[in-house]
């Protein structure tokens, strides 16, 4: 599907490890130099043609992300430099001045190292309690364990729409539901959801949204964060600098910016902005649903194939979505990643920024193979014609 858009697929190249990163389409690739060749200056600094034509591409893509993901206004879309960035703002913008000492956040043993982490730092800084909600038996989070996990000292449920190594899809709406009803806080990570299906944000009800660029086709170092406004406007910036203040003074008063602009302090990535506008509107031209479809048969077609061999243990083979995790038997992940790699093959090894999920498969490594609109059946075959040739990896690595 659209595989002549992506120029490295021209080298032979079979590509699985778009949970990592996604490979780029020509529009976005030129949206980002005709940017640097053609009209290159600051964004809000300047009285001149070329700063007023970065300041309608620039602003105009807070618009293209509001009907992305259906926000109530582009003044709910900050840009950042990725999902981290975004889960860092909204962890200690908001919740470190929102939260007190005894109050729980509840994540998963499954999250990314980004949605563990600064939860874990707030912890230690103002004495949170996180805790996990369980995974049930295909490794997924179930409602019923939502709700037993809760209790009256509950505030923030902080999940992954989708997983980076399960994959499996959370039900988030249902449990927004269920936490507003009792005074709880969503935030979701959005880094693997938000080029594989359709996010409405204002349906799911979610309070954050963070994502990130590089995993649906737009460049990197650049992304964005969603936040009801009521919540935006009571979140402190981390950062403080020019075009986020509307004044100061000699004697340390300050006045700041309306939101998001109070968030976005000093030069942004003016050029990954553009090209993340770039990369929305790709995915618009194609649509999430005839990818969604797309990506799903891989999975189920690579699944099948797998279970034919008999030195592969497989992960998550009943989880929907994009991403199927697996080992050969008696070879450690990344042996195989540098082998497959010998055949122009590209898969991700290692814990993928998981590393207490170990407690779920009780396996430190995994191979993944993460799916993107532009794979397809024939690659798949040539994954599988290679692994079962593995028996000879030694010779061929060493």
């Amino acid at each position: 599907m659209n595989r002549e858009d992506i120029p490295m697929l021209k080298n032979n190249l079979i590509y699985f490890d778009n949970g990592a990163t996604t490979l780029k389409p020509q529009c976005v690739i030129d949206s980002v130099v005709d940017y640097y060749s053609n009209y290159c200056a600051n964004s809000h600094r300047g009285d001149y043609k070329n700063s007023l034509i970065v300041d309608k591409m620039y602003d105009g893509v807070r618009n293209k992300i509001k009907k992305f993901i259906n926000a109530n206004s582009k003044s709910e879309i900050v840009f950042t430099s990725g999902t981290t960035d975004s889960l860092n703002r909204v962890i200690f913008g908001y919740f470190k001045h929102t939260l007190k000492a005894g109050d729980e956040v509840l994540i998963t043993e499954s999250e990314h190292a980004s949605n563990i982490l600064p939860w874990f730092a707030l912890s230690k800084e103002i004495g949170i309690k996180v805790k996990y909600i369980p995974l049930d038996d295909n490794n997924e989070v179930s409602l019923e364990n939502v709700n037993k996990t809760i209790s009256d000292k509950t505030k923030v449920i902080s999940l992954a729409y989708v997983t980076n190594v399960i994959g499996d899809i959370r039900p988030i709406r249902e449990i927004c539901s269920i936490a507003h009803k009792k005074g709880i806080l969503v935030v979701v990570d959005g880094a693997q959801s938000a080029s594989h299906i359709k996010m409405d944000v204002q349906v799911d009800d979610v309070d954050f949204l963070a994502c990130s660029a590089h995993k649906m086709y737009g460049p990197t170092g650049v992304g964005f964060l969603y936040g009801k406004f009521c919540l935006l406007d009571k979140m402190k910036p981390v950062s403080y600098g020019g075009d986020m203040n509307a004044m100061f003074t000699s004697d340390g008063y300050m006045e700041l910016r309306e939101v998001p602009i109070r968030f976005e302090a000093g030069t942004q990535n003016i050029a990954g902005v553009i090209g993340m506008g770039a990369c929305i509107d790709y995915l618009n031209s194609i649509g999430l649903n005839k990818i969604v479809t797309h990506e799903h048969k891989l999975k189920e077609y690579l699944v099948s194939e797998l279970e034919k061999l008999d030195n592969i243990e497989i992960y998550n083979k009943n989880n929907i979505g994009n991403i199927v995790a697996f080992n050969v038997r008696d070879v450690f992940s990344q042996d195989v990643s540098i082998y497959l790699d010998k055949y122009n093959i590209c898969v991700r090894a290692g814990n993928h920024c998981a590393k207490i999920l170990n407690n779920v498969f009780n396996v430190n490594n995994t191979c993944r193979v993460s799916f993107a609109f532009y794979n397809t059946k024939e690659e798949i075959d040539e994954l599988i014609r290679v692994l079962k040739r593995i028996s000879n990896i030694y010779n061929e690595i060493l």
